[in-house]
């Protein structure tokens, strides 16, 4: 860490900042400027007391790291891609993944017809909410368990793997039964105690970023995860709340980019809460593609108007089909293939 000194310090004052380094485990390595000093700290961030107390000092300008918060997320730990492998099915290091379903699993019949629609059209993974965090207490909650149980039926018809979100570190054992990948939703991202029942369970995670969540704090929280013994962490980008009133939430492919460059995992786009639009979808999906997503999460219905949830930005069979086609050139163009 780096530790910058206000202009014109008294050397009495710098000797005590040099000292309090010293006593907190670091090598100081004072350099002195024309009018201003900074001190280096030399030493492992990760095995010592943090320095950013310093600060309290009335002397002390600010502080500065040089390693990443991050540290097993970051490409300074694992500069090689991870691949998560969900039961054979490969995300991250140049294998491409789609993830497609319904918002909320309403019937056996709709999840049932959406799940073999979404495998025709070359899905892997079949998401639908059983679930369901609304920001009513009247809006529909999901199904829950009868919800989890149209999940397995569904899984064993057709083959795909199963991807659902779960909202409390009392429900992760029963929803780990089910799922292949626990999804941890925008609501969620910062729950720390459900981050860490999440990674217990072995099971795959998908990270959302909260809608307010800066880049790093992103980060962080799959920090939680791959601290506590679980490498198959999926990260996923799904919008963030701006001031913009033509989308429900805006989506940030900036971070995408941003992310695949900090960290080795893999990361995957949801365009579907990331605009809240149908017609949007599909555009944004090449977008995502064209900047290097391991994969997307796309919201699909039989019937979008008759949805039980958030049917404005779920596409219908037909347009999920020509989404599949129109991501292509693009997965071509990066050298990735479904």
């Amino acid at each position: 860490m780096i530790i910058v000194l206000r202009p014109h310090t008294s050397r009495d004052l710098i000797e005590e900042v040099i000292s309090e380094v010293a006593k907190l485990g670091y090598e100081p390595a004072p350099i002195h400027g024309a009018t201003q000093t900074i001190v280096a700290a030399i030493g492992d961030e990760s095995t010592h007391q943090n320095l950013e107390s310093l600060t309290a000092l009335p002397q002390v300008e600010r502080v500065l790291r040089v390693q990443k918060r991050f540290k097993l997320a970051s490409r300074e730990s694992q500069p090689a891609d991870s691949v998560v492998d969900v039961d054979g099915v490969k995300i991250g290091g140049g294998h491409f993944a789609m993830m497609a379903g319904p918002c909320s699993v309403e019937s056996e019949e709709q999840l049932l017809t959406t799940a073999r629609a979404v495998k025709a059209a070359g899905a892997k993974i079949l998401r639908g909410g059983a679930y369901k965090p609304r920001t009513s207490p009247y809006e529909f909650q999901g199904l829950g368990k009868e919800g989890l149980r149209l999940l397995d039926l569904a899984r064993r018809e057709t083959g795909l793997k199963i991807i659902t979100e779960v909202l409390s570190e009392r429900d992760v054992e029963h929803v780990a039964a089910t799922a292949d990948i626990l999804q941890i939703g925008a609501r969620n991202a910062q729950n720390f105690q459900l981050l860490i029942e999440c990674a217990k369970s072995g099971k795959a995670v998908l990270l959302k970023r909260g809608m307010s969540e800066r880049i790093e704090e992103w980060l962080l929280a799959a920090e939680y995860l791959l601290a506590h013994g679980n490498p198959k962490v999926i990260l996923c980008e799904r919008g963030i709340r701006t001031f913009e009133t033509y989308t429900r939430n805006t989506l940030d492919l900036a971070a995408v980019a941003i992310a695949k460059k900090e960290s080795h995992l893999p990361v995957v786009v949801d365009p579907s809460q990331g605009c809240g639009r149908s017609d949007l979808v599909t555009e944004l999906c090449k977008g995502a593609v064209a900047l290097g997503a391991d994969g997307l999460l796309v919201e699909v219905h039989p019937n979008p108007a008759e949805a039980m949830s958030d049917g404005q930005q779920q596409v219908d069979f037909h347009a999920f089909r020509g989404l599949m086609e129109g991501i292509q050139p693009f997965l071509h163009a990066t050298g990735r293939t479904l």
